[in-house]
């Protein structure tokens, strides 16, 4: 922002005249949502990645708020700039946008220790297209990073560049794209032992033996979603177990064993199918709608690249969705109800 500031007297100002002009767009030409206005963040509405932009900008404003601490507690740090306090030298909305050109210009390494993982690569976003299938890859080579590519290019040619293991989310909030080929895409489902649940100490505990925590994440990646599912199951049982016997059973056994009893399953079953219709019906439109809007050339690229979004979200939640409703059919009595839950686990 300082150098920004000196204007072409600055040896940086053809790179952070580029920046402006790229204003953190991806190859899409749509910027971070972290710029949108909020009619725009409206397209998002039922992803949680909505969420994670506002949690993001609130961020991005607690660090505005505290440049003019570290100006006054290191202002030696500051000495070659002729300018007074950040915050007063400076507005917000000028803050963020540089905060998302930078960020657009961070790529993942591999290879290489954690401290490492990180680089910034000022001329990535207007040189490169990034996809998350593919061999080209940016590495750290010494004190550089380098571009390693899989096969002969022609001048002129785009190059494309593996842009590390992200899921769709975080292209979009880093990057400005979406892949629709993106294998490593995934949603979290937030499973939580009820705290209200007399037995809540012990199912903590058998929880933990098993290596899942009291609030637990699990991550659904696109085309393993019966896999997720199948793995949800055993945590969920055991928020069902309500006689102190069969917990005293469950805590004296290894692994994560519960009794199961055909209503029990029933319910974590049913449990999980409201679960993820009521994640469905918090999305505005179908996904035969957002083929539709897809299919409009002239639609608004923020919106198109927010609907690719939804729609790989609502593939994920339907691919569950229905691999909890086959595992109800596979179900020996469908006559059984529901056993009654009054500690049942919390889905978020």
């Amino acid at each position: 922002m300082y150098e920004k500031k000196q204007g072409k007297k600055s040896f940086w100002y053809p790179y952070i005249r580029e920046l402006d002009r790229q204003r953190g767009r991806g190859q899409l030409a749509v910027e971070s949502p972290l710029l949108w206005s909020e009619d725009e963040l409206a397209y998002l509405t039922g992803s949680p990645t909505k969420a994670e932009v506002l949690e993001r900008a609130e961020g991005i404003k607690r660090e505005y708020n505290e440049l003019d601490t570290v100006w006054f507690m290191a202002g030696s740090l500051f000495q070659q700039y002729p300018y007074d306090i950040p915050t007063e030298a400076f507005p917000f909305e000028i803050f963020k946008q540089a905060f998302v050109a930078v960020q657009s210009c961070v790529v993942h390494l591999q290879k290489v220790p954690l401290a490492r993982r990180f680089a910034l690569v000022p001329l990535g976003p207007p040189l490169l297209a990034y996809r998350s299938n593919c061999k080209a890859m940016l590495s750290a080579v010494g004190g550089a990073v380098e571009l390693v590519v899989d096969r002969p290019y022609k001048a002129g040619e785009p190059i494309v560049v593996w842009c590390g293991p992200q899921p769709n989310s975080k292209l979009l909030i880093n990057y400005g794209f979406v892949d629709d080929d993106n294998s490593y895409d995934r949603l979290v489902v937030e499973a939580a032992l009820n705290t209200e649940d007399p037995q809540y100490q012990d199912k903590r505990l058998v929880v933990q033996r098993n290596g899942k925590l009291s609030i637990q994440a699990f991550h659904v990646h696109a085309g393993k979603e019966k896999e997720a599912v199948s793995d949800m199951l055993p945590y969920l049982r055991l928020g069902y177990v309500s006689d102190p016997s069969e917990m005293q059973s469950v805590l004296s056994s290894q692994g994560p064993v519960c009794p199961v009893s055909p209503c029990m399953e029933r319910a974590v079953l049913d449990q999980l199918a409201d679960y993820f219709n009521r994640r469905l019906s918090g999305y505005p439109t179908t996904l035969n709608e957002d083929e539709s809007l897809l299919s409009d050339p002239n639609l608004n690229p923020k919106r198109r690249v927010a609907t690719q979004l939804v729609r790989l979200e609502k593939k994920i939640l339907h691919a569950c969705l229905q691999a909890t409703i086959d595992m109800i059919d596979e179900l020996p009595d469908h006559t059984v109800s529901p056993c009654p839950a009054p500690y049942a686990p919390l889905l978020k």
